[in-house]
């Protein structure tokens, strides 16, 4: 009887490297969703490929991909540009944000434990410390920092979730949201209201105050578009009724 040999052992395959096209639409996303790039922004084929250094073959995929996402528009003649929302879309967003961080927070309050209220001590000091510097520089990762802890503090990792991509899909829209000293002074009371809810179990006022927090209503909703430039949006402010 033959003796069984030992299987050979292969090494195990290298992972493979993201491709060109992967490595352009991976920088150009990260640019539209921070507004380096901004909505109606061109995206020119042949000063892409000069940019990255490669044909145009890899550019434009990348750019098919982005398409694929809603990001990037092609049309005819024209070529691709940034994807440029209605006002409409970008009102629904915001209601859709809206609800799901009011959703986050009122579950922070049912499930808040010391932790969570760490984080929140934590998120509200950073943004003081921001608010109080010149400029308020930075105030917007503070305030991200914030929600953040409220995210984790749900303890819904799918609702989380939902809340992260809207919220990268909406912030070419909401660069110039803590342009003002009165801005940043708003948000910092309603982060205060949105903490003090939780640390107090309140769920129905977490709610509230969160709800108010983000500009989905009538009056918060006019305000937001007023830092806006018209030409942000497909059509122009004109569709806002």
């Amino acid at each position: 009887m033959q003796p069984t040999l030992p299987t050979p052992m292969h090494p195990p395959r290298p992972a493979a490297r993201p491709s060109r096209a992967e490595d352009i639409r991976a920088t150009l996303e990260a640019e539209i969703e921070a507004g380096v790039l901004c909505p109606g922004a061109p995206l020119d084929e042949r000063e892409l490929a000069q940019r990255f250094g490669v044909s145009r073959t890899p550019v434009r995929e990348a750019l098919q991909q982005l398409a694929a996402h809603e990001l990037v528009t092609s049309t005819p003649r024209q070529g691709a540009a940034v994807t440029r929302l209605t006002v409409g879309k970008v009102r629904a967003m915001l209601e859709y944000v809206g609800e799901l961080e009011s959703l986050a927070a009122r579950l922070a309050a049912r499930r808040g434990d010391e932790a969570l209220h760490a984080a929140l001590d934590a998120g509200l000091s950073l943004c003081r410390r921001v608010a109080a510097t010149p400029g308020a520089v930075g105030y917007a990762a503070a305030n991200a920092a914030f929600h953040e802890a409220i995210y984790q503090g749900c303890r819904n990792e799918i609702l989380a979730g939902h809340i992260r991509v809207a919220r990268r899909c909406l912030q070419r829209y909401r660069m110039r949201d803590f342009a003002s000293g009165q801005q940043v002074a708003k948000s910092l009371e309603d982060h205060q209201r949105i903490a003090d809810a939780i640390r107090a179990g309140d769920e129905q006022q977490a709610a509230a105050a969160m709800t108010v927090h983000v500009p989905a209503g009538t009056t918060g909703f006019a305000e937001f578009l007023a830092t806006v430039p018209a030409h942000f949006f497909d059509g122009g402010h004109a569709a806002a009724s």
